[in-house]
């Protein structure tokens, strides 16, 4: 039998591997998953009212959403929004990260590549990582961001688990 080793180009992404085993470690450590998404990756579809910076934290518990699959090209799921329904799908390669809500472990991944001929970037860390950055300590999930004046956060991206 004759076999060739694979090139890197024939090589399938670990991306989608790798989320998908930090999440089930997430869930079975009794923690809440997030993902870290550039919301400017061409074909990621996300409330863009949520996006800071050109990227948006996503809860994507259990309790938080419906329907999630988190497939080799592309993560689909329903989540609300302020009260309002959504569907939502993100390239595989847009995640720029997943990790837990309580105590931010998980995994940061390289900026992603844009495929050929589109224009549009988005801003990275100066080394081309992506920062996740310093938490809200509620518990909440989202961004500390800018301070306004003595007050708290920022407002930002957050999903509401409603029983």
């Amino acid at each position: 039998m004759d076999t060739e080793d694979p090139t890197q180009s024939d090589l399938t992404s670990t991306k989608p591997y790798l989320v998908r085993a930090l999440y089930e470690w997430i869930l079975d450590n009794g923690l809440t998953p997030h993902l870290l998404v550039d919301a400017q990756y061409p074909g990621t579809q996300v409330p863009a009212e949520f996006v800071q910076e050109g990227q948006i934290v996503l809860n994507i518990a259990p309790s938080a959403v419906r329907s999630l699959v988190i497939g080799n090209e592309r993560i689909h799921f329903g989540a609300r929004f302020g009260g309002v329904a959504r569907a939502l799908s993100v390239p595989t390669e847009a995640v720029l990260g997943i990790f837990t809500r309580e105590n931010h472990q998980g995994m940061v991944f390289p900026k992603p590549e844009y495929p050929q001929g589109d224009l549009a970037a988005a801003d990275a860390a100066p080394d081309g990582e992506p920062e996740i950055g310093p938490r809200d300590p509620s518990g909440d999930g989202r961004p500390t961001g800018k301070q306004k004046g003595k007050g708290g956060p920022k407002g930002g991206p957050h999903l509401k688990i409603v029983k």
